[in-house]
């Protein structure tokens, strides 16, 4: 009876044993493959499952993950290693590849690296399809990006970088389509070229930058000119207009002023007239004025001894009689 309870206890005990080994917890976005003998049975999805010990086993395959360590300049690197998993992710997974060096269409050597989002959309064919998925997609993107460089001159690895990454995605997204695997994005992160190419390059940036100073410097000079030359032009026509706004206005203030005279003598006369009467003639009393007020002029000083008078001056002094025996007496002169 002891031998019986023992028995069936030690039954009990490795059934118990058996089902325990027998589940497997799976979690959201991952998969196992089970494989029975050897042979792929089938696919387990997230959630609690069971499988047959002994019998069945999960697929083991390759992963690569990635560590940090502090290099000796105290920088932080990051360096990617290879462990065994029996879980796929089916999540998008990102890649970032070393540096490498390539070389270019023009024989120069310079140093990339590259960063790579894919996703396992079928995991039947990345366990089984491709030896070591990671190794694969690292392989391609490396010989891809060389093959690629290869066909660049040095100059335009730097002015092409869209193009560069749409053939990179183009090309590794029809390749590893076969291995069950979705490339959805490459993108590359530093292009480093030797380091006489690179003082060759900073010495021709440092001359483009003198050159565009020295044209940005040589067009303020010209449109500083160019002002300093509308001032003075629009200073110079702001003058002139004055001058020209001036003289007129000077002109016709003198206008005005010698109407107003005209205007005043006539109005003298207009006197003149109406108070010597009709026979007189005040025209010839305003002449005769203005000949005396010369000749007055002409005596002035002490060598004016000897004046000579036209002919003609008999006229005045016949109209300044007339006008003496109109008015009873002559105008005082001295």
């Amino acid at each position: 009876m002891d031998l019986y309870v023992m028995f069936l206890a030690v039954v009990v005990f490795f059934a118990v044993v058996l089902i325990v080994k027998g589940i497997i917890t799976v979690h959201q976005a991952q998969v196992v493959i089970v494989e029975r003998f050897g042979k792929f049975h089938g696919v387990l999805y997230p959630g609690i499952n069971w499988i047959i010990p002994l019998m069945d086993k999960p697929h083991i395959m390759e992963w690569r993950n990635s560590r940090e360590y502090m290099d000796a300049s105290g920088r932080t690197r990051v360096v990617p290693y290879l462990e065994m998993r029996n879980v796929i992710d089916l999540r998008e997974t990102v890649y970032d590849f070393p540096r490498q060096s390539v070389i270019t269409k023009d024989n120069a050597t310079i140093e990339i690296s590259a960063v790579l989002y894919f996703q396992i959309t079928d995991p039947i064919k990345a366990a089984y399809e491709v030896e070591s998925l990671p190794q694969a997609i690292e392989k391609l993107t490396q010989t891809t990006l060389r093959n690629i460089f290869g066909e660049l001159e040095l100059d335009q690895t730097y002015t092409a970088r869209e193009n560069i990454n749409s053939k990179l995605l183009v090309t590794l997204d029809n390749a590893a389509n076969k291995w069950g695997v979705k490339v959805n994005r490459v993108e590359l992160q530093d292009i480093i070229p030797p380091a006489a190419i690179r003082e060759a390059m900073e010495k021709q940036m440092k001359a483009e930058r003198d050159r565009r100073a020295t044209v940005t410097e040589a067009e303020g000079l010209k449109t500083s000119q160019i002002l300093k030359a509308e001032a003075v032009r629009e200073a110079e026509i702001k003058k002139a207009e004055g001058l020209k706004q001036a003289a007129i206005l000077q002109a016709e203030g003198i206008a005005e002023a010698k109407i107003k005279v005209a205007n005043a003598e006539a109005e003298a006369v207009k006197i003149i007239a109406s108070g010597i009467g009709q026979n007189a003639n005040p025209a010839s009393y305003q002449v005769s004025l203005k000949y005396i007020e010369a000749l007055t002029k002409m005596t002035d000083g002490k060598d004016n001894k000897i004046i000579y008078m036209p002919y003609e001056a008999s006229n005045v002094l016949g109209a300044v009689a007339a006008i003496k025996d109109l008015t009873g007496g002559a105008p005082q002169t001295k």
